[in-house]
């Protein structure tokens, strides 16, 4: 059993994972569904012990991801967008190799080396150079390593990105067989693999799990107002009274021009329940010509656009770039007025000396004439007074 409680992860002022919480059992193939940004490929990183929750706990078999790591990641298999492999080797020595790794008895290795190879049907390539595998084989030996040491919890984040149609059905039959024993998490955007292969359904929206359950309880879940637009050729009395056993008046309704010629168009509002093929029947025994009939019915595809239609994802991650960089900008632009001011501020002081040298020199040259007039007044006085001597 898996159990995720309340976990939280932020990446700046942006939060990839918010206060998600959910448990998942064995026996099951879960399917995690998102668009790009959604908190998918976070969630599952934490869930194998790869990256840190802000806060929140993650506890596989009741083992604690952080407080318990050895023995957690012992309970998990992951397999990721872009397997891991050593391409100088063969197939089994990377086996053998992850073996070692995953610390599986040496009296166990080669038993579980073969039960893998059996298992992804590798077993008549275990000598091929992986260098030399396709696409398709590579991500069997991804996936053939994720089983090594038989863990509880299979991880598969895009298992199928890059197969062709007859490698997208083997890996699907893959994850099949693999659910008896293993509690099986697959990570796509993919609905339609999603829908084909899942037993349920986790829908992340914002970094919170906005929907939960298969397939059909999803879409029962929305399906609440099913509505039967109908074309027949026919008047207002003979679709009453065909369908009186089917539907109440108060569900009929037609449209405004009744008729478009010989036809007569309609809509049947059914509720919760889906009476399509009631109504069909019904118009039928009556011999009433049905030429349009359509049954509005939301999909797998039409609860996902509607529940992650506002997720920010990459729109929401350009944004906060765009503010940082507008920060930064400004930061920038500041620092550059102040090294503008600090320089000012240096000239102005360079100047200042000067300016003083210029009033001392100045001040000096003042004195110096006042004292040659001091001392031409001095001599006048005393060529005075001696003038004066003489005439006396």
């Amino acid at each position: 059993m898996i159990e995720v409680d309340n976990i939280v992860k932020t990446y700046g002022g942006f939060k990839a994972v918010d206060h998600l919480s959910f448990t998942l059992e064995k026996g099951k193939i879960y399917g995690f569904l998102g668009p790009n940004g959604a908190g998918k490929s976070t969630t599952m990183n934490i869930m194998t012990g790869y990256i840190a929750a802000d806060s929140g706990t993650v506890k596989i078999d009741g083992l604690d991801i952080v407080k318990d790591a050895e023995k957690a990641k012992a309970h998990i298999g992951y397999l990721p967008e872009i397997p891991p492999l050593y391409n100088d080797m063969t197939v089994g020595e990377y086996l053998l190799f992850v073996t070692e790794l995953k610390k599986v008895p040496k009296k166990e290795r080669r038993d579980q080396i073969a039960f893998v190879l059996s298992k992804t049907k590798l077993g008549d390539y275990k000598d091929r150079m992986i260098r030399n595998l396709s696409k398709g084989y590579r991500q069997r030996v991804g996936l053939a390593c994720a089983m090594v040491g038989k863990p509880d919890v299979i991880i598969l984040d895009e298992p199928t990105v890059g197969l062709d149609p007859t490698q997208i059905i083997e890996m699907q039959n893959l994850m099949r067989e693999m659910k008896e024993d293993h509690i099986v998490i697959l990570s796509s955007h993919i609905l339609s693999q999603v829908s084909e292969v899942c037993d349920c359904i986790l829908i992340i929206s914002h970094g919170k799990l906005v929907a939960q359950g298969s397939e059909k309880e999803l879409e029962e879940r929305e399906n609440q107002n099913h509505e039967i637009n109908i074309k027949a050729i026919a008047n207002k009395e003979m679709i009453s009274k065909a369908l009186q056993d089917v539907a109440n008046p108060e569900m009929i309704e037609f449209a405004e021009d009744e008729k478009a010629g010989d036809v007569l168009r309609f809509k049947v509002k059914s509720g919760a329940v889906d009476k399509s093929i009631d109504i069909a029947k019904a118009l039928a025994n009556n011999k009433i010509p049905v030429v349009g009939f359509t049954s509005s019915h939301v999909t797998l595809e039409d609860i996902f656009l509607n529940l992650t239609s506002t997720t920010p994802g990459i729109s929401e991650k350009d944004r906060l770039k765009r503010e940082r960089r507008q920060q930064k900008e400004e930061e920038k632009q500041k620092k550059k007025e102040e090294k503008q001011r600090q320089k000012q501020e240096k000239k102005a002081e360079k100047n200042k000396p000067q300016s003083m040298e210029m009033i001392s020199s100045t001040d000096t040259v003042n004195k110096m004439t006042e004292t040659v007039n001091d001392n031409s007044n001095t001599s006048k006085e005393t060529a005075s007074n001696e003038n004066k001597e003489e005439n006396e």
